[in-house]
């Protein structure tokens, strides 16, 4: 098939029309981009009074749904745009519809690229369809632009004395219990009809990525038991960053052979090799620039002294962590993850004090807007999305394996946890657990990322479902959880839990506070700070994760 065509006639055109059209098209673009604003306005209102009121039952996020659905009505059914285009139609004589068309206007050349096919006596929907299409965004967007602060905000603000208390727990919920839950929901796929073994295990590795930000949000503002909390928020941290990188190794699954698509043994090791080394290769490199920014804000520049740049270069070397990571081939989310946790514990400390106040407000206001913006786009998804395909069966399967999936990753794993902790996972925690594996940001994004085929699109659509319905319900539902499992809140985030504490993680704490701090932080000698930081990545973390899984029970 041709992947161009040329197609020669004459056209007189009109310069002042062109202008004009250019102009009513900026006019356009601006008004889109206005009702995403304002969606965002009246969603902050809309909050104040919901805090002001003490109203729980709803949280922001699934509020901004709402507003997008309700905007998406509006745009999808109550707006006509006038139609502009000639009645006259010019055939070509074209076997397939070219991605270029290359058209001679006057002797200028003028290339247009396809956007879609128009169906028979529709025509008159031809200026909607394109209104539709300007407030659907490219999915790079939300990779490049706005998961970046969410996910850099997730290792910014985590508490390291509860997340390392806990890291045996939220590693094996994040790794095994994604794998369990993904490889439940590969069954789903073969009720949508034209899925291939690729596919299913596609959706099965996002659908399994959790984002519980409402119940999280919940959980801040009630004070909830520290351990739960840090629990269920490193597993959604972690079990993003896996769920990525486990869908591209899916899509990097290639059986030898005509059928590219059937299972084969040594194509699932091959994609399990690429999976281990992009992780690590991604984590690497993650906490390699957070490292490099410490040292070029207070040993190279001291910039301590330019609050403002100071600020400026910490978030541009944040940010470009994830397009780093993601130009060399590796997973900017899990880079980005890992270097706002490096940064929290060493460049934090290295800056000065107006740039901690800063660095920690920017990127809490960033993470907000963009989450309360990718919620309300979901919910204008629903509609202005215009290949939608909805299959009762998958649906339902999807529904299914969904909360299957999330019985067979907490139950079993927190049994076999507590086998080894002193401060054991309660079943009132676990059942919380259980309910609170919403699907949020991750899974939206990883789905729409991709809507070529018919199956794609299926995933998509079922996708937003299992969202809005996670959202609204579950996270709505969360308070009530709360009093019926009798679960503490009020709860005093510095109290030490001595007795849960395990030797290793007394062992780190020290070596954090006494051994790598005053070295990095506070020596003069740069050499020495740099081979202290090599040697703590190099042989601490390696050292701290296999002792973990070898010796559990004296761990937790």
């Amino acid at each position: 098939k041709a992947a161009s065509v040329w197609v020669f006639f004459p056209v007189t055109g009109n310069t002042f029309s062109k202008i004009m059209m250019a102009e009513e098209s900026h006019r356009q673009d601006s008004a889109y981009l206005l009702i995403f604003i304002m969606l965002l306005t009246l969603t902050i209102l809309t909050i104040w009074l919901f805090k002001h009121r003490r109203f729980r039952f709803l949280h922001e996020t699934g509020l901004a749904m709402i507003y997008g659905l309700l905007v998406g009505v509006i745009l999808r059914f109550g707006i006509h745009v006038p139609q502009s285009t000639s009645d006259v139609v010019l055939e070509c004589a074209v076997n397939a519809s070219p991605a270029t068309l290359l058209v001679n206007v006057s002797g200028r050349f003028y290339e247009y690229t396809l956007k879609g096919e128009v169906s028979r006596g529709k025509d008159h929907q031809v200026q909607d369809d394109e209104m539709l299409r300007k407030v659907t965004f490219d999915p790079e967007v939300f990779f490049n632009i706005l998961l970046p602060p969410i996910i850099f905000h997730a290792g910014y603000s985590l508490k390291r004395r509860h997340f390392f208390r806990n890291i045996g727990s939220i590693l094996t919920y994040a790794f095994m219990g994604t794998v369990i839950s993904s490889n439940l929901l590969v069954v789903v796929g073969q009720l949508g009809g034209d899925f291939f073994f690729t596919d299913c295990l596609f959706f099965g590795a996002i659908v399994s990525a959790t984002d519980p930000v409402t119940v999280l949000a919940i959980f801040n503002e009630l004070k909830v038991d520290v351990d739960l909390y840090a629990l269920l928020f490193g597993e959604s941290v972690l079990n993003d960053a896996v769920a990525i990188v486990l869908s591209s190794s899916i899509v990097a699954y290639q059986p030898t052979g005509d059928n590219s698509h059937s299972f084969e043994a040594m194509a699932v090791l091959k994609s399990f090799g690429i999976f281990l080394g992009v992780f690590s290769g991604s984590f690497a490199l993650g906490m390699a620039t957070g490292v490099m920014t410490a040292l070029i804000s207070f040993y190279f520049t001291k910039l301590r002294d330019f609050p403002l740049l100071e600020t400026g270069l910490f978030f541009l070397m944040s940010w470009s962590t994830f397009l780093l990571a993601e130009a060399c081939g590796m997973t900017g989310v899990v880079a980005v993850l890992f270097c706002g946790m490096t940064q929290a514990h060493y460049t934090y400390n290295n800056l000065s004090r107006d740039s901690q106040d800063r660095t920690k407000q920017l990127f809490e206001l960033l993470n907000f807007l963009a989450e309360n913006f990718i919620f309300s786009y979901m919910g204008l998804t629903l509609f202005s999305f215009q290949s939608h395909v909805f299959n009762p069966m998958f649906i339902i399967g999807a529904f299914l394996a969904v909360f299957l999936g999330r019985a067979a990753n907490i139950y079993p794993l927190s049994f076999l946890l507590n086998l080894g902790r002193r401060n054991k996972i309660g079943m009132n925690f676990q059942h919380v657990m259980m309910f609170a594996g919403l699907r949020g940001a991750m899974t939206f994004a990883l789905s729409i990322r991709d809507t070529a085929t018919y199956a794609r699109q299926m995933m998509f659509s079922t996708t937003l479902l299992i969202v809005f319905f996670t959202v609204w319900i579950c996270g709505g539902g969360t308070t009530p959880m709360l009093s019926f499992m009798s679960i503490p809140v009020g709860v005093d985030s510095d109290q030490e839990h001595s007795d849960s504490c395990s030797f290793l993680f007394r062992t780190s704490d020290w070596f954090f506070q006494n051994v790598t701090e005053p070295l990095f932080i506070t020596a003069s000698g740069l050499l020495l700070s740099v081979f202290t930081s090599f040697a703590h990545i190099m042989f601490f973390f390696p050292s701290f994760f296999l002792t973990k899984y070898l010796k559990l029970s004296q761990i937790e």
